[in-house]
């Protein structure tokens, strides 16, 4: 799925590229292979043993929000183990190519409301169970179910019975979708409720991923001691100390694994991880604080990444808050004077040393379709005196003498950027504007999940899949609001959801791209978020460790890390 992160300023590399539908698909089919997530920065609160290999990698990472299920996960602190426990029907590639995984086939029929989906045979989950058709229909029902509460369930509204699934008070939590058809041990058909062109990329996505049969009988105890099909196998986890995965010797996918296994060490500082990378004590990370963001290029004690990336850092408006209500005059001008006030290009180059682009719109510059010049996107260019223009217009209908606050993770490392924006903001139109920092990320995404912050927010994304729909649908449409899904502010807008059905009934990916593009006219004009700019994919290694690379998504490829 696609990750809301709570890294500071890191990025993917590598570049998707566009091309037509057939080919796409034909990626997708070949017999060779979401979020997402949001992702955290902290200090070390305890050291992960390693045993006696020395071909273990000890990786940063941040205490998951949540258990370890992978349609319940949506951030980075535990997608990152998700991510290699788990094998979906589909993986991506550094550059983001799609290449079947445990699918052999996934064949859609001439209208793309049908697909016959074909495992290959063989594959295993850690405790040696068979990966099977049921394997994958019970689990999309379990995040597609309402009584199961999955942060996940939004890429799953596309799959016939979903509707049906959505009334928590009728339902006992293990009804199955009707869309949802097993044929044999190895083959599966997917009915959906209209057209999906992007269906057998977005399959590769953790929401998607199999369960076996020990999930469905203790989900909870399944959650501290997950069992998947990827490439690792779960060891352990101590709470605020570190998640430890050695390789899972069922795997026989095609990820090549390179070490023994891999630790992630909790931290609540991202300093004081890159003084560990620094000292030998960690060995990756895939951030870098701000404050280190001008020299890791050139710190001889680290080995650096630096590559353009497909993460969207944003500032989260929430719909409900007053004076910026979403869709009203008054709410529309603020937004809009906010957005122009903010000199994107000032904090890029003096807090994050040029280690990012501004934004020009609402995914990213390696997602196929993406565009510098959509109409009505100098909205979010600086323009001080458009700033002051707007918030006057906005002030003559109603005086607004609140401040504008905006909250965010301490332990994310982005108080300069933050206290940055403020800056920009007060100075340009005359808001008063505040910084609330939360202790730690947990904390701060269960506050923004339970609906307690009600002025803005750090809004960070990067998509689990390359297409815009993994940006726009998941972000904007009704149907991933109120916890549905990732629509945070809780934007509603049925015109922005017109678009985005007809982007699903799209037969090419060039037709498709073109209706992303138009709907993004109704967001520029509303903007239930402000794009602030593309991290970069940047990160450091210690001197020593081989292979450290970072992919399409702006994570680290932990499999080919070796020592």
């Amino acid at each position: 799925m696609t990750m809301n992160i709570h890294q500071g300023t890191s990025a993917a590399a590598g570049c998707a590229v566009r091309r037509p539908l057939r080919r796409m698909m034909a990626l997708a089919l070949a017999a060779t292979s979401c979020v997402g997530m949001l992702a955290g920065c902290g200090q070390a609160k305890g050291e992960a043993e390693q045993g006696g290999d020395t071909n273990v990698i000890t990786a940063y990472d941040t205490e998951p929000q949540s258990p370890l299920v992978p349609g319940d996960t949506n951030e980075t602190g535990g997608g990152k183990p998700i991510g290699l426990l788990f094998s979906e029907l589909v993986r991506f590639d550094q550059s983001g190519k799609a290449v079947n995984e445990v699918a052999e086939s996934i064949s859609p029929d001439a209208s793309l409301t049908t697909y016959t989906i074909k495992l290959k045979p063989g594959f295993k989950f850690s405790d040696g169970t068979p990966v099977t058709a049921k394997s994958f229909t019970r689990a999309w029902s379990y995040t597609a179910n309402a009584k199961d509460a999955q942060k996940g369930t939004s890429y799953l509204t596309k799959i016939k019975g979903y509707r049906d699934l959505q009334d928590a008070s009728r339902l006992k939590g293990d009804e199955q979708l009707s869309g949802l058809h097993v044929v044999d041990a190895r083959t599966f058909t997917v009915e959906l409720e209209s057209p999906d062109a992007t269906f057998p990329i977005k399959v590769g996505c953790s929401a998607f991923a199999p369960l076996p049969d020990a999930f469905f009988k203790d989900p909870k105890g399944f959650g501290q001691h997950p069992i998947g099909d990827g490439p690792y196998k779960f060891a352990s986890w101590d709470h605020d100390s570190a998640i430890k995965l050695v390789k899972n010797p069922y795997y026989h996918g095609g990820r090549k694994v390179s070490n023994a296994g891999v630790t992630f060490k909790i931290y609540t500082s991202d300093q004081a991880a890159y003084s560990d990378v620094q000292g030998g004590r960690l060995d990756v990370m895939e951030i870098v604080p701000a404050a280190d963001s001008k020299s890791f290029r050139t710190d001889p004690e680290v080995t650096a990444y630096n590559k353009p990336g497909s993460r969207l850092s944003m500032l989260g408006l929430t719909s409900r808050l007053p004076h910026f209500e979403a869709r009203t005059q008054e709410g529309t001008l603020r937004r809009q004077a906010v957005s122009m006030a903010i000199d994107r290009k000032a904090i890029i180059n003096k807090i994050l040393n040029g280690t990012a682009t501004p934004a020009k719109e609402f995914t990213s510059p390696l997602i196929p379709g993406y565009s510098d010049s959509l109409p009505g996107n100098d909205v979010l260019d600086y323009n001080p005196q458009k700033a002051k223009e707007l918030w006057a217009k906005a002030e003559a209908i109603d005086k607004d003498t609140d401040p504008l606050v905006i909250t965010y993770d301490s332990d994310s490392g982005l108080k300069p950027v933050y206290d940055a924006i403020a800056n920009s903001i007060t100075n340009t139109i005359g808001l008063k504007v505040k910084t609330n920092p939360m202790p730690t990320f947990k904390e701060y995404r269960s506050a923004v999940e339970a609906r307690k912050v009600v002025g803005a927010t750090r809004y960070d994304w990067t998509p689990e899949y390359p297409s815009p729909e993994a940006y726009l649908f998941q972000h904007f449409d009704t149907r991933t609001a109120h916890g549905a899904g990732a629509n945070d502010t809780d934007y509603l807008n049925p015109d922005f959801d017109t678009y985005m059905d007809r982007a699903y009934a799209a037969t090419s990916s060039a037709e498709a791209d073109k209706v992303y593009q138009d709907s993004q006219a109704i967001i520029l004009k509303d903007l239930p978020v402000i794009p602030l700019y593309y991290n970069n994919a940047h990160g450091v290694g210690a001197k020593g460790v081989k292979g450290f690379a970072m992919d399409w998504s702006n994570n680290i490829v932990y499999e080919r890390l070796s020592k």
